[in-house]
């Protein structure tokens, strides 16, 4: 999880670089503020309840005051009823999710709309818009790997990297996390739907600029259960409470 975390800190951070580009370069734009720009796209990094995404939107003006646009979103998804836990005995022994069996990701593809519901003043301010989207998605599971003690005379003889199994690995025979890269070759693939629904307040001072804060719900349905927590109900519904900061660019293409 922390090269997961690294990557997302790089994709902010090249973000906001071409970002401050992009306002530099619209200093010098000479269109005027109330053009009405056809098109645009946009991209965000999201925050939710279950963990943290990237996202991507592209789309065009169906009316003043109405947009059509289609996504494509990456997120992660952990059980809240994870809880990280170490061998006490031993004193280099790893943290690790005892129970966790699966990791899982979601991959989202969908349609939506958004509908301005105030527009800013033409001093600045805030542009209240409210969307929704819907479509198809993916969730993409993973096997935890763990390395499990092997004891010898009731000493500890080797430490062996496995596929967690509740039924027969306890959380002392347990040494430490495996490495991440360990089971990719066993994914599983659950196509489902999703659906979600947000308020968009738009800040930016530029026409031609995009940057928004959002806030919003999703809620994906798999119809082939998910296993996450051993010796918990697989889980076919997925709901999460999100933020994301989205920033793109408006622009005319004729």
């Amino acid at each position: 999880m922390k090269r997961f975390h690294l990557i997302f800190i790089l994709v902010l951070v090249t973000a906001g670089g071409y970002f401050a580009r992009g306002q530099s370069e619209a200093v010098a734009d000479t269109t005027p503020e109330n053009v009405l720009l056809e098109k645009q796209w946009c991209i965000g990094a999201m925050l939710h309840t279950n963990g943290w995404g990237l996202k991507f939107r592209k789309g065009r003006n169906v009316t003043v005051l109405r947009q059509f646009m289609w996504e494509f979103e990456f997120s992660t998804y952990k059980s809240p009823k994870e809880i990280r836990s170490i061998n006490p005995n031993y004193s280099d022994s790893r943290t690790f999710i005892y129970g966790k069996l699966n990791y899982v990701w979601f991959l989202r593809g969908g349609l939506g709309q958004q509908h301005i519901l105030n527009r800013k003043p033409y001093w600045g301010g805030v542009q209240l818009s409210w969307l929704y989207y819907g479509g198809f998605s993916l969730a993409v599971t993973k096997p935890v790997y763990l390395y499990i003690i092997y004891k010898r005379d009731g000493y500890p003889d080797q430490f062996r990297e496995e596929k967690y199994n509740p039924n027969t690995q306890q959380i002392y025979d347990i040494f430490s996390r495996g490495s991440f890269l360990s089971g990719f070759n066993q994914l599983g693939f659950h196509p489902g739907v999703y659906g979600k629904t947000a308020l968009d307040f738009e800040f930016g001072t530029k026409n031609r600029l995009i940057s928004a804060l959002e806030a919003g719900i999703t809620l994906d349905y798999s119809p082939i259960p998910i296993a996450i927590m051993a010796y918990n109900p697989r889980q076919s519904f997925f709901l999460t409470l999100y933020v994301s900061f989205m920033f793109g660019k408006r622009y005319n293409k004729y």
